[in-house]
């Protein structure tokens, strides 16, 4: 059984892209969007450096069904606040076309310094990842885990691969996410350290030498967080599909709790050197799950396939105690269907390499699934009042004729659906007021006493 001073917590991590859905392209709106549901929504939502960027992130997790609760109503709550500015949340590494340079930059004073500091670096770093938490209370057994579990940060990587295009171009890579952030420095994979002073020392050198300011400017493909005792695993394209997300998570999870196990018992994993990790990392940036990697005990390559089917079995006596075997059985779903990456270079050839198609459809693959729908978006056209010269925009998004609402968020589409009508309400006692006053005659309101409008109950936490 596992031991019970580890509880092994999750915590998921979500960069969204949000989009217009009528262009397709990337929207710099979040200031409103975070605005309207900061004070409701709190800590679960951050901005990003560009405006077309937002992060969500769980809370605590005690297991992986909770993690997907979680992600479930995160994605939910932003597709309602977008869809309330008729925008949509997508989930992909890259934008498949919209330009970096287009993009309004966050002002925030952290943003301002590392745009000051790294410049056209950081401009380009328009990128959304996914980032694992997994909790280990024992920060000097967590530093011997990150040690051995660099080796698998290739495997996981390979299966995240959710990045093909750039700029509107076919990359050829499966994710070109990480070529992009690969220009930021103390980026990749970390080097060995033998114990949690040696990784504290070199964090406080980078500080006392001005490399850094504080140890969250270490973007590592995994580190040891500095405020939190959590192992992070920052390797990831974001995922379009809960179900990936999820799947992935447990994964991760699975990959701790084995190695927590075997140093429990006086057992180690082989260490490699950086380097050889490094190539298979770039392998599984290029081809994802459909080429090889080296298995470094064999000395020779070996199918993605059968690396994942052994990495499988490496974990699986530890995939039932946690409660996971449900989301890890997901992964063969995976490597059969394909990753995003895969699946974005599908649709976009054939629909004979349509930009817009991809895009609808890395939408619909992020909404699947949520307990909130989009509603279709009405164009109108300026030249006409008349509604039968309305442009009816699809989005490709599947909506249900009553779409079930967030059941955890405190911010429901009833409570936007009062304010506006609050709105239109005040202007039009305002207007009356006017009239009034302009044609100074003494009139005698016949306004009907309208219902009060009755909202729905909704959970909270």
């Amino acid at each position: 059984m596992l031991e019970n001073q580890e509880t092994y917590t999750l915590g998921i991590e979500e960069e969204f892209m949000i989009i217009d859905p009528v262009s397709r392209e990337l929207q710099s709106h979040i200031q409103t969007i975070f605005d309207e549901g900061k004070l409701l929504l709190k800590e679960n939502f951050k901005p990003e450096m560009h405006a077309s960027v937002i992060e969500t992130g769980t809370n605590i997790c005690k297991n992986i069904q909770e993690a997907r609760t979680e992600v479930i109503n995160l994605r939910s709550s932003l597709a309602m606040l977008a869809d309330h500015h008729g925008l949509r949340i997508a989930a992909s590494g890259t934008h498949p076309f919209s330009h970096w340079r287009d993009q309004r930059i966050t002002d925030h004073p952290r943003y301002t310094e590392i745009i000051n500091e790294m410049q056209e670096t950081a401009r380009a770093n328009l990128i959304f990842g996914m980032h694992v938490h997994v909790g280990i209370a024992n920060r000097e057994i967590g530093i011997h885990i990150m040690n051995a579990a660099r080796y698998f940060l290739p495997h996981i990587f390979a299966l995240s691969t959710n990045s093909p295009f750039w700029l509107g171009r076919d990359t050829g890579f499966k994710s070109y996410r990480v070529k992009v952030f690969d220009k930021f420095p103390r980026t990749g994979i970390p080097d060995f350290f033998s114990s949690l002073a040696e990784y504290d020392n070199f964090i406080n050198l980078l500080i006392k030498t001005n490399c850094i300011d504080n140890a969250k400017k270490v973007w590592w493909d995994i580190r040891a967080h500095p405020f939190f005792n959590t192992l992070e695993f920052r390797i990831c394209d974001v995922q379009m599909r809960v179900d990936e997300t999820i799947a992935l998570a447990a994964l991760i999870q699975a990959v701790v709790v084995k190695l927590h196990k075997l140093i429990q018992q006086n057992l180690g994993f082989r260490i490699y050197e950086r380097a050889l990790m490094m190539e298979n990392k770039w392998r599984a940036s290029r081809y994802g799950i459909s080429g090889k990697l080296i298995d470094f005990g064999k000395q020779e390559e070996v199918p993605f396939t059968e690396l994942m089917k052994e990495l499988l079995e490496f974990i699986d006596d530890v995939v039932d105690e946690l409660g996971s075997r449900e989301e890890i059985n997901y992964i063969f779903r995976m490597l059969d269907k394909g990753t995003g990456a895969d699946r974005q270079l599908r649709v976009f050839y054939e629909s004979d390499q349509n930009y817009e198609k991809l895009v609808d459809y890395i939408i619909d693959e992020t909404n699947l699934g949520l307990t909130y729908q989009p509603k279709n978006i009405i164009i109108k056209d300026d030249n006409s009042n008349s509604d039968k010269d309305n442009k009816k925009i699809e989005t490709g998004i599947k909506l249900k004729e009553k779409p079930v609402k967030n059941p955890v968020s405190i911010l429901t589409s009833e409570q936007i659906d009062l304010d506006e009508k609050s709105k239109k309400q005040t202007a039009a006692k305002k207007q009356k007021k006017a009239v009034v006053k302009k044609t100074k005659k003494k009139i005698t309101p016949s306004i009907k006493s309208t219902k009060s409008i009755k909202q729905k109950n909704t959970n909270r936490k």
